[in-house]
């Protein structure tokens, strides 16, 4: 499980540099690497927002 814990760290990560990035220059960083609306951005920012909830859950579990 630790594995999975790590991916979810990863993945809260990338999210969080992708809002800074949005809100510090206005791009985002997704969206211009895999397109606006498609499927893959879908799931990847489902992934994240998946991961976040993982992990605060996690840490109130413990």
């Amino acid at each position: 499980m630790e594995w999975l814990k790590k991916l979810a760290a990863l993945l809260v990560l990338i999210g969080a540099l992708n809002w800074g990035a949005i809100g510090l220059f206005e791009f985002n960083v997704v969206t211009e690497i895999f397109g606006s609306a498609t499927t893959v951005t879908k799931v990847l920012y489902s992934l994240i927002g998946l991961s976040g909830v993982w992990l605060l859950l996690s840490k109130y579990k413990s």
